[in-house]
């Protein structure tokens, strides 16, 4: 086992972000990648033009990648936000507004997983409310996965790096999996288990792995501390990808780390190894 034996696609939100966007896809099919996937790329527009949202089906397609994963809209990212789901008021209306949007871009390239950030606490508002917000908008985003034959994932962050976002843990975003998949009776949220913000939460990763494995739709890796290139940090990345597979999951492993100062297309020497 090993490296050599998982399915990587690269995020080019973090990766190649030194290309513009239609150029990534390209990009990433010359480093070797056959998938990619994407945070939502139009941070200020949860509805973008459609020429936008052609120009980029076309550049997928013409450098023959599959866009296996895709974020809804989460406001600012990278920058200050986490999401747009929970947050009360315009935020959540924009949330609402991309369901649709990005689902049906998802099932125009073939991509069956979405991805949904619960977002920050708001300062002056109650938990419980943001928390029953939250509900409803992945309730009609697990929904519209459905619609396209896909699955809602869900993501813990780390709490050094994201304080305000109450999903700090495995635990914690399993049990809003859960509670979704239970409001709808879909079966279709499933748990996003990013290694680099569990390492960094302090979390039992051969734990979180044995436990949460089946509830597990999707697996993104960088090295902690960090966050780079597999090898630049302490986190047995080998060992831990092992584990996965022997417990059960075969699906992709996203690449989403920063390349250093260096160009993307240089930041996959350890897999060469």
């Amino acid at each position: 086992m090993g490296f050599a034996d998982q399915r990587f696609n690269v995020n080019l939100s973090i990766l190649f972000t030194e290309l513009p966007l239609l150029e990534r896809p390209a990009a990433a099919a010359a480093a070797g990648f056959t998938a990619v996937e994407l945070w939502w790329p139009w941070v200020d527009s949860p509805v973008p033009e459609r020429s936008g949202l052609h120009a980029l089906k076309r550049a997928i397609e013409d450098a023959g990648v599959r866009l296996t994963g895709l974020n809804f809209y989460a406001g600012q990212l990278p920058g200050p936000d986490r999401g747009a789901l929970s947050l009360p008021g315009e935020e959540s209306e924009r949330f609402r507004a991309n369901i649709d949007v990005a689902a049906d871009f998802a099932a125009s390239v073939g991509c069956t997983a979405l991805n949904a950030l619960y977002g920050n606490r708001v300062e002056g508002v109650d938990p419980a409310e943001q928390d029953a917000l939250a509900l409803e908008n992945l309730v009609l985003a697990a929904r519209a996965a459905d619609r396209i034959g896909a699955i809602l994932l869900i993501e813990a962050l780390n709490k050094p790096e994201s304080p305000l976002y109450p999903l700090v843990s495995a635990p914690a975003a399993v049990e809003v999996v859960d509670k979704v998949n239970e409001a709808t009776g879909l079966d279709n949220a499933r748990f996003l288990m990013d290694l680099y913000h569990l390492s960094m939460n302090g979390e039992d990763l051969p734990a979180v792995i044995e436990r949460f494995a089946p509830k597990t739709g999707h697996v993104q890796i960088a090295d902690s501390p960090g966050r780079g290139a597999p090898g630049t940090g302490s986190l047995p990345l080998e060992d831990l990808l092992d584990r996965l597979n022997k417990a059960g999951y075969d699906g992709w492993v996203g690449l989403e780390y920063k390349p250093g100062d260096r160009p993307s297309a240089e930041a996959f020497g350890w897999l060469s190894r």
